[in-house]
């Protein structure tokens, strides 16, 4: 999914994103409830109409930006009292208002709202954050109104300790919720501990409901995450790398910047069909960066996220070919993360 956090995948209009191959998006709830507010958008005829996306949207509910503010805020039983960055005005957000928003905004899937910690964690902060987690949840499935329309998604938690993990999954999956997502990871952990723990989680998810990782990641943490029995990806990465000129390709990533594509001619990959590749060369995309155009991050946003959007209609093609498809997949992805023409960047060309 790419992500549009205030309703908007940044530099991309609608059918940008929609001509890329991608078919869901992500909204944040957090974002839209504090700019421009859930009843404005509602009043407003709900955020597809909003953003004028046709397809599928999801919304997180929050959580991860609260957990991301720290120092500013404190969580209780009853919720999270916070002081807004945007505005400095002191909020409060509970599983009940995180629905309320995302039902109003009228969204397809709406995450639960769940507590995210820190990594590292002792086993009792994360026994402790992991209970109330579920108790928001059981709270969030009561404040409920539109289940017809909104699905709701549960957040499994329990840090990095396999028992906790393992108890939660139990737990959710007893409450027969419309999808699952493993949360609390990419949280800053080595990426050696993610995967042994989508390999541990994964597996027990209900087979029967969609998977969903958060917050991941790069090509070969999806190729890796698939392998191990994941459905859904959200991240930043496509349009966050764009806009800094840092490029993913076929014959690996590229920062653009590099000097050694002053003059070249090539298209950006010779295997991607999107506009950025179809319509101009390397050398000038790299003009455009340097020169600050607003262009730039506008195709090579573009670029990104058909790449991905490319990566996750090969997976789904190489689950159901030849034996040995998917894991030459893999081989591919991980050799996308060197970068190509590494060792020519140096100095002022960085």
């Amino acid at each position: 999914m790419p992500v549009g956090t205030a309703g908007s995948v940044k530099a991309l209009s609608p059918n940008d994103v929609e001509g890329a191959g991608a078919e869901i998006v992500l909204a944040n709830t957090y974002h839209l409830w504090v700019r421009p507010g859930h009843e404005r958008i509602k009043a407003l005829g709900g955020l597809h109409k909003f953003m004028g996306w046709k397809g599928p949207i999801l919304t997180d509910s929050g959580g991860f930006q609260v957990f991301s503010l720290r120092e500013k805020r404190k969580v209780a039983e009853e919720g999270v009292n916070f002081r807004c960055l945007v505005d400095g005005s002191k909020r409060f957000l509970s599983p009940e208002l995180a629905v309320e928003i995302q039902e109003a905004l009228g969204v397809d899937i709406a995450m639960a709202f769940d507590e995210c910690i820190e990594w590292p964690a002792s086993k009792d902060r994360v026994a402790e954050s992991t209970a109330r987690t579920t108790r928001w949840l059981k709270r969030c499935q009561q404040a409920r109104k539109n289940s017809d329309k909104t699905a709701l998604f549960g957040i499994v938690q329990g840090g990095f300790f396999h028992d906790l993990r393992r108890e939660h999954i139990e737990e959710l999956s007893s409450l027969d919720l419309d999808g699952y997502a493993l949360g609390g990871l990419s949280v800053g952990e080595p990426k050696e501990e993610l995967l042994s723990m989508v390999d541990f989680g994964a597996p027990l998810l209900p087979f029967n409901k969609p998977r969903y990782l958060m917050g991941v990641g790069y090509p070969c943490d999806i190729v890796e995450a698939v392998i191990r029995g994941i459905d859904i990806f959200d991240c930043v990465i496509p349009t966050r790398s764009g806009r800094f000129g840092h490029l993913f390709t076929s014959q690996g990533r590229i920062n653009i910047k590099n000097a050694m594509f002053k003059d070249d001619p090539n298209p950006l990959d010779p295997l991607c069909t999107c506009y950025t590749c179809a319509k101009f060369s390397r050398a000038y995309l790299r003009h455009l960066h340097i020169s600050k155009e607003a262009l730039a991050p506008r195709l090579f946003s573009l670029h990104n996220i058909t790449f991905y959007q490319r990566l996750m209609q090969r997976l789904r093609a190489a689950i159901e070919g030849p034996e040995g498809e998917l894991e030459a997949l893999r081989v591919e992805a991980w050799g996308w993360q060197s970068r190509f023409g590494e060792a020519e960047i140096s100095g002022e060309n960085k």
